[in-house]
């Protein structure tokens, strides 16, 4: 991690960890609210509402969320690798410009620009957590793994709650579901990122490469062994002849005992005749 001063990442991973703020300022600002507030079906901008008494803390606490999200993002950048930082850095910023617009702009005044921020947060918060786990697990793959399944979790709860499918978690705890889980995951990767500081990086795909080639260098050089192996068995089975030496003469064969050649014995009225036979006949 030779990119990121021990200051900056630091002051990066402590940023991330501030964003659980956020959950401090939510249930300060519940504890203020008069009227019956369920966590399972009312959903969090109603705390910002003009009609809670802690409107003002809950917008800000918004605006503070998405200036911590993405100033940690540009302090920690650097640290982030692949191209799951490419995904992780466009949709983080876009998760803390949206939280931001949430709180500049409450439900009640301009429900437009209210909507379209908590959209931008949720999706960004859902496909920022996956970018993130890729761009971290070349240093910790266990992080890398729980950011994933935490990034997994947000997307199927986002969609849950845009759809309105709320089902027993109602309306407030869908929605919590999916915003939760950004604060979480950020907090968490600013404390991994700070532990695999000195870890060198390594890239799974470059790995995998080496790994093949070094098998394959491996299967070439026992191969070549082999071949060697053999050929010098081969010579030493086989003795070379001198240079020079005179091609040896075919061997001799058994002497001459008198009988007769079988093509002598050859009887034309019997052509299948034994040698024997036609010397008996």
């Amino acid at each position: 991690m030779a990119a990121v001063t021990p200051l900056r990442l630091r002051l990066g991973a402590l940023l991330w960890l501030l964003t659980l703020q956020f959950f401090v300022v939510e249930i300060v600002v519940q504890a203020q609210y008069e009227l019956d507030y369920s966590r399972a079906d009312d959903v969090i901008s109603l705390l910002g509402s003009s009609v809670s008494p802690g409107h003002v803390l809950m917008n800000v606490s918004f605006v503070v969320q998405g200036v911590l999200v993405l100033a940690g993002l540009l302090l920690l950048r650097p640290a982030l690798t692949g191209k799951g930082a490419q995904v992780a850095t466009a949709m983080l910023a876009a998760a803390a410009i949206g939280v931001a617009v949430v709180g500049l702009f409450p439900l009640g005044d301009d429900d437009t620009w209210h909507r379209f921020g908590a959209f931008l947060y949720l999706a960004g918060s859902a496909i920022g957590l996956i970018g993130l786990a890729y761009a971290v697990r070349r240093r910790s793959e266990a992080l890398g793994t729980f950011l994933a399944l935490l990034g997994l979790v947000t997307t199927a709860m986002t969609v849950f709650y845009l759809t309105e499918v709320t089902g027993f978690l109602g309306e407030g705890g869908t929605e919590r579901a999916a915003a939760y889980a950004l604060p979480i995951g950020l907090a968490v990767a600013g404390i991994g990122l700070l532990r695999v500081a000195g870890r060198p990086v390594s890239d799974a795909s470059t790995g995998r490469r080496a790994q093949r080639e070094q098998e394959r260098a491996e299967r070439i050089r026992r191969a070549r062994e082999r071949d060697e192996a053999l050929e010098a068995a081969a010579a030493r089975t086989t003795p070379a002849e001198p240079a020079g030496a005179p091609a040896a003469e075919p061997a001799a064969g058994p002497a001459d005992d008198g009988a007769a050649d079988p093509a002598d014995d050859f009887d034309p009225d019997d052509p299948w005749a034994s040698p024997r036979r036609r010397r008996d006949g």
